[in-house]
């Protein structure tokens, strides 16, 4: 802001010659007022840059007519520089409180006021590229979670035509294919519907984030959710051992069971694509006061804790051990419809001691009372 827009109020003219010739020397349009009651209207007449303001005025003072300023949303951003004989430091404090960005004391000096004018010019001038570019950024990622959508739901269609002509070559072609052939239908089903779930979470996701869902809520058994859940890993996990950890107390909940099992199913598969093949994966639910934890753990290296929060954003994307991508879209669905039932989620992580993934719920006053007990006669932990 080089050529600057100025508003300078002081009800003594002598006052107001000097610094308008400081200033205009700078380069600046420079605009007197002669008391508090021009000021503002001068000021909502035109926007200026930035205002120089006396405090000790008669009628209405600069700390009014600042409060004043800044209670209009036009003119709330405007920087104000108080220029004032009073020196005590209540005085600047006052000043501040108003709503001032600087305070230069009389008698000044030509150089202190322009270099003053000059940063908050400035700082004003970063303030606005900052907003623009947030914009900017704001109306490009529409676009692109528009143009997602899009295609998105566009590719569903084909995706469960592909899956249901696999699934009648499976039914009625059986004893023309081969063992191979059999083999890589299977897995073409496998992946088809790995997609078709990608496609369904990223329609869910845009739906929760503009508030476009209506939760079916039923009173569920969370424990027992959570049972089942792990229940399906039993056949996959390999080496991998499952900790169903299940401490006493109600777990009854209010929630959308097909999105709250879709969470559960997210944070166990994160866990068993992140643990090592021997590892050891410990999942629990415990009642707290009002509240019901879900907890799933893992062995694998960590998450850093600068990148903690990044992983429930939306398409952000980490690289973990042997080159395998992160989570991104799975956890920013959770979040979502974790927050969407008024529950929280969160992360705790040490690089190279694994995860715990863990959200909460609000409880049912009534619900059933379990005891400790384990998953396939493993012992449950605490």
């Amino acid at each position: 802001m080089n050529h600057a827009n100025i508003l300078i109020v002081d009800d003594v003219p002598e006052n107001l010659r000097l610094l308008t010739a400081i200033l205009k020397e700078s380069g600046h349009h420079v605009r007197p007022a002669a008391s508090g009651k021009i000021a503002l209207q001068a000021a909502a007449h035109s926007l200026p840059d930035l205002i120089l303001l006396d405090i000790k005025m008669p009628e209405m003072d600069g700390l009014e007519v600042c409060a004043q300023l800044k209670a209009v949303p036009a003119l709330q951003d405007i920087p104000v520089i108080f220029i004032s004989a009073l020196h005590e430091t209540e005085d600047k404090l006052k000043a501040f409180h108003a709503g001032g960005v600087d305070y230069v004391t009389k008698p000044f000096q030509a150089e202190e006021v322009q270099a003053r004018v000059h940063t908050h010019l400035e700082l004003r001038r970063q303030k606005i590229q900052l907003q623009e570019n947030l914009l900017k950024l704001q109306k490009l990622e529409e676009l692109r979670d528009n143009l997602t959508h899009m295609i998105v739901h566009d590719m569903r269609s084909p995706l469960m035509s592909l899956d249901g002509y696999l699934d009648m070559l499976q039914m009625f072609d059986q004893e023309g294919l081969s063992a191979k052939a059999k083999e890589y239908v299977a897995h073409a089903r496998t992946n088809a519907n790995r997609v078709i779930h990608m496609a369904d979470e990223m329609l869910t996701v845009s739906k929760l984030e503009e508030g476009n869902i209506e939760l079916q809520l039923v009173a569920c058994d969370l424990a027992e959710m959570l049972r089942e859940v792990v229940g399906n890993y039993e056949i996959v996990r390999g080496r991998k051992s499952i900790q169903y950890i299940l401490r006493p107390g109600h777990f009854t909940v209010s929630v959308d069971r097909n999105l709250i099992g879709r969470v559960l199913q997210n944070l166990m598969d994160n866990a068993m694509k992140f643990s090592p093949d021997d590892g050891v994966i410990k999942v629990a639910v415990a009642d707290q006061d009002k509240l019901v934890r879900v907890e799933v753990s893992d062995q694998g290296i960590g998450i850093p804790r600068n990148q903690q929060d990044l992983i429930f954003e939306k398409f952000k994307q980490l690289e973990r051990q042997s080159g395998r991508s992160g989570v991104g879209l799975g956890l920013a669905f959770c979040k979502l419809a974790v927050e969407a039932h008024g529950g929280h989620i969160g992360v705790e992580s040490e690089t190279g001691k694994g995860s715990t993934f863990w959200f909460t719920l609000q409880r049912d006053r009534v619900g059933k009372t379990f005891s400790s007990r384990s998953l396939n006669g493993r012992p449950a932990a605490g």
